[in-house]
């Protein structure tokens, strides 16, 4: 390309009408901005003139020199694509595909293999896989690095990109080459596609009078749920304990997360959000109605609860209406914003982060258990067949009118180190509230 300023000035005067829009691409809430009195610093200063003349030179250069012919579009769209991936993890420009399937997220229902991936030093990365996917079934972990995937390296791509390449048809397989933290060597994990439609609230009786609730992610109706759960769990009679379990969840949707917390709440703080723009700060407070305001409560989490999970464990940690229980959470403490571009596509841009009630910021930092548990398994040990009781004796004594029932348990526990020891510290909480006549 000639480099004389007159050529220049020609190449960059064509490009500027269709790079002025990918220059404000970042500040597309500047019509907001410019109503707010604290107007943020640098949105009156001029476009960087110079930095622009270089994109245009750029520009012209991969078109003129680049070993194929690339289309105006594609070189458009990888630069908002690089424009936003250097932001944060977070942030990304939608294609019209990844539009949709962010919108399928939300709804419950995509196809695939169920796993949350992210970035993370250019790494693709597991936050969680999803309850009852192939990626849960093959015992995928978060932190897994996927390093390839089937025959493609990870390393040089876009999150989108990755994505789009683990979703496909129903029946097909695919193969993760995983490296996984404390190993030295990868692993292969083949797993078979299938139409993920994803339950976001489980629950069942661990006990008699202590339940199990199990939220996988946050979906649009994720709270009614809740509450419907909850009132479920109630029918045989009132609740001694409930284990809220967030493990692997990896967020979701805000409001959803206010709801579920605000199910075990009536009153105070639940979250609130700064940014730099007015409309990004807010508040979320309990309302009166609760469907479980005085059943003492368990939460458990680990380093796969990320966003609105941590969300809710913070926010009843920090109103101490619960014990959080498990290992240290994921560390996403920032508020990603959806703008439609108006052509099927679409902007996710981190707009604030999220604090929990006593003002801790979550952002790389996750939310600390109360009680640290790490996961592990229950194994009976084997006794040497030595052990004598008062009832094994010949001719004992019954005691008189005394029948122990013990009751149905859940099958969770006996592979459920974590959870046992939920249901453990609730059991407790209940014998001393007994004892001080509650």
């Amino acid at each position: 390309m000639p480099s004389c300023p007159a050529a220049l000035f020609t190449v960059t005067r064509r490009l500027v009408p269709a790079l002025l829009p990918l220059a404000l691409l970042g500040l597309t809430s500047l019509p907001i901005a410019a109503q707010d009195q604290r107007q943020s610093p640098g949105l009156e200063d001029d476009l960087p003139v110079a930095e622009i003349q270089a994109f245009a030179e750029i520009f012209e250069r991969i078109k003129r020199g680049y070993v194929e012919e690339v289309e105006d579009a594609e070189l458009l769209r990888n630069a908002m694509r690089g424009m936003l991936s250097e932001l944060d993890p977070h942030s990304a420009y939608l294609d019209s595909e990844a539009f949709e399937s962010l919108r399928e997220s939300t709804q419950g229902e995509f196809g695939g293999v169920g796993i949350e991936v992210g970035m993370e030093d250019g790494q693709l990365m597991v936050i969680t896989p999803i309850d009852d996917t192939p990626a849960s079934a093959a015992g995928l972990q978060a932190r897994d690095k996927i390093l390839r995937i089937d025959d493609t390296p990870t390393d040089r791509l876009s999150l989108q990109e990755a994505v789009n390449l683990m979703r496909g048809d129903p029946g097909t397989q695919i193969r993760l080459t995983i490296l996984r933290q404390g190993d030295s060597a990868p692993l292969e994990v083949t797993l078979t596609r299938k139409i993920i439609r994803t339950q976001s609230v489980k629950s069942e009786l661990l006990e008699a009078g202590y339940g199990y609730l199990r939220v996988s992610q946050f979906q649009t109706r994720t709270g009614e749920q809740v509450s419907s759960a909850i009132r479920h769990l109630k029918r045989d009679g009132p609740l001694k304990g409930l284990v809220l379990d967030l493990r692997n969840n990896p967020g979701g949707v805000l409001q959803s997360a206010v709801d579920v917390a605000d199910a075990f709440l009536d009153s105070g703080l639940i979250v609130y959000t700064e940014g730099r723009l007015r409309d990004s700060e807010m508040r979320f407070s309990a309302g009166r109605e609760t469907a479980a305001a005085d059943v003492p409560l368990v939460v458990l989490i680990n380093g796969g609860s990320a966003s609105a999970a941590e969300i809710v464990a913070g926010a009843l940690q920090d109103q101490r209406r619960g014990v959080v229980m498990g290992t240290e959470s994921f560390g996403k403490g920032s508020v990603q914003q959806i703008m439609p571009l108006g052509n099927g596509e679409g902007l996710k841009l981190t707009t604030a982060l999220y604090f929990t009630p006593n003002g801790r910021s979550i952002q790389a930092q996750g939310i600390e258990p109360d009680v640290k548990v790490i996961r592990g398994r229950l194994q009976v040990a084997e006794g040497n067949g030595l052990d004598v009781r008062e009832s094994d004796l010949q001719g004992h004594l019954s005691a008189p009118d005394t029948q122990r029932s013990r009751g149905q348990t859940s099958e969770r526990l006996r592979d459920d180190y974590q959870l046992g020891e939920a249901l453990n510290l609730l059991k407790a909480l209940d014998v001393l509230s007994q004892r001080r006549g509650d």
